[in-house]
């Protein structure tokens, strides 16, 4: 489900309020722990968290004209997703990830390369989350980007 909401209220407004608590949990343990540089607004129908154009003009390379994508959180048909790049583009990340959900939860994460899917609020860890945006600085995210998009 992608939204045609163009701000973040307009987003919040259009899902189920249940739904919209939920993202409002995590949009405050994003933006508490963000590190400086990177942005919140809609990208891709979704709340979206990325590197402005005044610090990296190239832009996405997919298409320039948006800004680079970092991490976003969606309220989908069946589950509540967070996509992280940095999971996607650096293994190491993406393993810390996983043993550190598997320390806390004894279900089954239900993860793909940058995308995790959480069917309940009670499966989502906002602490290990925490930590997650934490971890790449925005000089490093472009950096990553840069030598991936190089390969």
């Amino acid at each position: 489900m992608i939204s045609k909401a163009t701000t973040i209220p307009e987003y919040l407004a259009a899902i189920p309020e249940e739904r919209a608590v939920i993202i409002e949990k995590l949009r405050n343990v994003i933006t508490k722990n963000l590190p400086k540089g990177f942005e919140e607004g809609m990208q891709y129908g979704m709340i979206g968290y990325f590197v402005p154009h005044k610090m990296y003009p190239n832009g996405y390379h997919c298409n320039p004209k948006e800004p680079l994508p970092f991490m976003s959180i969606a309220s989908q048909k069946n589950s509540i997703n967070i996509y992280h790049m940095g999971l996607y583009a650096n293994k190491e990340l993406y393993d810390w990830f996983v043993t550190e959900y598997s320390k806390q939860f004894s279900r089954k994460l239900d993860i793909g390369k940058s995308c995790i899917r959480f069917k309940k609020e009670t499966d989502i860890p906002f602490d290990i989350l925490e930590k997650l945006v934490q971890k790449i600085p925005v000089e490093e995210w472009i950096s990553t980007y840069e030598s991936s998009i190089k390969k």
